[in-house]
């Protein structure tokens, strides 16, 4: 069963929007998700619709943050893309009117709520900009030697 990876691939566009100054195209965040940028233009809408992101056409436009990823949690991301579907579990209907199956499927579906109620707590307690707090230091280094090699180069 394929698995739904837009919510971390939207959150390391949230991260990438952050870290620019200019607007980024949706050529330019397909190249970096190695994906079609009709993709990308669907996947930012529901960010947009959220606030959280906005866009400008024509020369120099493109994607920025218009909302501080301080102020978005991942739970606000994860609506903003539809509530993608957490498991590949479901619930049997083989026969519904059977007692044994529909107390199988009670069960599943108690643990299935709790779960997902879980993974939304835990959602919600995280802001997006949280997210690079522990690599802070590793980005300073890695943005420095950029700069630094850029200069060289010249």
């Amino acid at each position: 069963m394929p698995t739904d990876s837009r919510l971390p691939r939207v959150l390391h566009v949230l991260l990438h929007l952050d870290q620019i100054d200019e607007p980024a195209t949706s050529d330019q965040i397909g190249e970096m998700l190695a994906t079609n940028p009709s993709l990308i233009r669907r996947m930012m809408a529901g960010l947009r619709q959220a606030g959280f992101v906005g866009s400008t056409k024509g020369h120099g436009g493109g994607w920025f943050l218009a909302k501080p990823l301080n102020e978005i949690s991942l739970f606000e991301v994860y609506e903003a893309l539809g509530a993608p579907q957490l498991f590949a579990v479901g619930l049997s209907a083989d026969a519904p009117a059977c007692l044994l199956e529909q107390a199988a499927n009670a069960a599943t579906r108690s643990a299935l709520a709790a779960a997902k109620t879980a993974f939304k707590a835990e959602l919600a307690q995280t802001m997006v900009a949280d997210l690079v707090a522990p690599h802070s230091g590793k980005i300073k280094q890695y943005q420095s030697n950029r700069k630094k090699n850029s200069t060289e180069k010249r």
